[in-house]
């Protein structure tokens, strides 16, 4: 007998197969290319926050995700014995402009209510960081201590290990039992967008690199643009490109040389250190750009979990909760924003 069947083995499904068989639910999951075969076998791995203002319904279901992210990540890797590379060790980033530093000033304080002490937004000197940090025009940098790092691969791995454990495999096909989840990534966005005939979501490609430079347990890097995110495994992951217009989807070319151009310049200390990947792959990205959570919107009692573009693996543990909180005991916690219809 199985209870939940899940159709894509991306960190969305994976999560979603976990918490349901954490709960009692007998789960099967199914991906004719693998774990993590889509954009979830990245390199990048940035578990970043949006800006503490402004407050709405996706930057507090984000909030709450980074804040459980620590404990959900402890319990897969203590079942499955595989590390996921997970740390909530921060993001430095440089600012600017004064403009840009009132602005930041502004946002300590608001992140003092809206992150319930939880996690701080702090305007620090340059001089007060060390050698780890990024030039900056104004001589301060934001160090917000909610953001977190993971190896997505890893992560991955640890989550099928996990699983194993619970006796879920992954298997490329067997039928269809049960509740039916389709947590598909692109293709499950190019069927809706052909069967609606319009665009529910899109796929935009990113490039990524990943260099051999121990770092160690330091905090994340954005500036530029880029995420510079330094990993367990004694490597760092540079990225990414957001290119909506391609011709090679897993193929890298000079948009990741001006990345990794634009690393060197963000941190020179990053100068000599050698490349040992570029990895290239299509996000999905839903029309609404939140995550699409819910009833499918063509396979009538079956659900969707869709559309992390960029954001999946810090959206993952709550988006697991509430999916399962749907599927299994039929509480709706979904915030509307996120629902299908928002993109149709």
């Amino acid at each position: 007998m199985v209870d939940v069947t899940v159709r894509g083995a991306g960190v969305f499904g994976l999560s979603i197969a976990w918490t349901c068989a954490r709960r009692g639910a007998k789960v099967q999951v199914i991906d004719p290319y693998g774990p993590g075969a889509g954009s979830s076998g990245g390199l990048v791995g940035a578990l970043a926050p949006h800006v503490p203002e402004n407050w709405n319904a996706k930057k507090a279901f984000q909030f709450d995700s980074l804040t459980m992210a620590s404990s959900f990540w402890k319990q897969v890797e203590a079942t499955g014995g595989v590390s996921p590379g997970y740390a909530r060790l921060g993001r430095l980033q440089p600012i600017a402009d004064q403009r840009s530093l009132d602005l930041a000033y502004e946002r300590a304080k608001t992140a003092e209510t809206l992150w319930q002490g939880q996690a701080s937004w702090n305007v620090v000197p340059v001089e007060e960081v060390g050698a780890w940090c990024p030039p900056s025009p104004t001589g301060f940098v934001i160090h917000d201590t909610l953001s977190a790092r993971m190896h997505p691969r890893r992560a991955c791995s640890a989550l099928v290990a996990a699983l194993g454990v619970m006796s879920v495999d992954v298997v490329a096909d067997a039928p269809e039992r049960g509740r039916i989840v389709h947590a598909t990534g692109l293709a499950g966005l190019e069927e809706l967008s052909r069967a609606f005939g319009k665009t529910v979501g899109n796929g935009v490609k990113g490039q990524a690199a990943l260099l051999r430079f121990d770092a160690g347990a330091v905090p994340q890097i954005f500036a530029d643009a880029i995420h510079l995110v330094p990993h367990a495994d004694g490597t760092l992951a540079i990225g990414s490109t957001s290119e909506r217009e391609y011709d090679d989807p897993s193929g890298t070319d000079d948009a990741l040389d001006d990345v990794l151009d634009r690393a060197m310049r963000a941190l020179p200390l990053l100068h000599g250190a050698e490349v040992i990947e570029r990895w290239a792959g299509v996000r999905p990205r839903s029309k609404s750009r939140a995550p699409m959570l819910g009833a499918h919107p063509l396979h009538k009692g079956q659900f969707i979990a869709n559309g992390g573009f960029k954001i999946g693996f810090g959206m993952a543990p709550k988006v697991a909760q509430v999916m399962a909180d749907l599927i299994l005991e039929g509480r709706d916690a979904i915030p509307n924003d996120f629902r299908p219809e928002t993109s149709l």
